[in-house]
């Protein structure tokens, strides 16, 4: 069985070199192939053009060149596969999660508007792809654009107390490990808490803040032992916080080199692959790159 590759996506865009960067660094970290990726997007009217000349020649792709030329110099671990593929790329990318390690992409394509800091392709494979997605984000995007401080390395993970997603913490405590980094769990529970009453209700009895954080941090280190059990080489520290669970993870991200976070889960009423809104507003404003994690099958969870 051969070894599943990271696979990087590759438009020739700034955006996407520095995905490649970080991808060839992954790759090296797991001891994977890297598989360099470029999808041309066809014209409706072209189709059926293409699809007479059969498969694209990976030799004859300029970005493929750009992305040779920039590799050029690499030697050693990881193996690199150049593949062209045609197709839109909203739909070809999240596809090649199905034999993939991992998918890194930019934030950011070469289509689209410049203004908008999560290109639709990024949003389609973090939202669909059936294995990580890791979206690289552009230098400076947060307000003072400064790198992380500090020579401790930190991986942040987000954790809801309320629905724990497996996947996300084992790819969390995994890639802390990789790394050789600290791991920061973000548990946040909602503050102030609010109430709707009806007129002529009583009002609930009053809310004890102590008592709701001490029994999220409860959960949350109940959740986080079997983790730990298996990674005791990760220092691993969960900070509970009140309020907004994607201003936390955002704020983390400035001195974090990656931020990992769950996609959703599906809901019977919701069969379609869904993104939580803490996941869009992490991807939308982080300053690290960011990891969206799929759900494990039901057998595995």
């Amino acid at each position: 069985m051969s070894t599943q590759p990271v696979v990087a996506a590759v438009d020739g865009s700034d955006d996407s070199l520095r995905a490649l960067e970080w991808a060839l660094d992954a790759a090296r970290r797991r001891g994977t192939p890297l598989r360099a990726v470029h999808v041309r997007q066809y014209t409706p009217w072209a189709q059926p053009e293409v699809l007479a000349a059969g498969p694209p020649d990976p030799d004859d792709d300029p970005v493929l060149d750009q992305v040779r030329a920039h590799l050029e110099g690499h030697t050693g671990p990881p193996a690199v596969e150049y593949v062209t593929l045609v197709g839109a790329p909203g739909a070809v990318l999240p596809e090649l999660g199905a034999t993939a390690r991992l998918l890194v992409l930019g934030s950011r394509g070469r289509g689209g508007f410049a203004s908008l800091l999560l290109g639709s392709n990024s949003l389609a494979a973090a939202r669909d792809a059936e294995c990580p997605v890791v979206v690289v984000p552009r230098p400076g995007r947060g307000a003072d654009g400064e790198p992380p401080a500090g020579p401790d390395r930190l991986v942040v993970a987000g954790l809801n107390a309320d629905s724990p997603d497996e996947a996300t913490l084992a790819f969390a405590f995994a890639e802390a490990a990789l790394r050789g980094a600290r791991l920061r769990i973000v548990a946040a529970y909602p503050w102030p808490l609010q109430t709707w009453m009806l007129p002529g209700e009583m009002p609930p009895p009053e809310i004890d803040q102590d008592a709701v954080e001490h029994e999220t941090r409860v959960l949350a280190d109940g959740f986080l032992a079997p983790h730990r059990e298996r990674h005791p080489e990760v220092t691993a520290e969960t900070q509970v916080l009140p309020g907004d669970a994607a201003g936390h993870l955002v704020a983390a991200s400035r001195e974090a080199e990656l931020v990992v976070v769950g996609r959703h889960r599906r809901r019977l009423l919701a069969p379609a692959r869904m993104m939580g809104s803490v996941t869009q507003a992490v991807l939308l404003h982080a300053e690290s790159p960011v990891a969206v994690i799929p759900p494990a099958p039901p057998e595995e969870a």
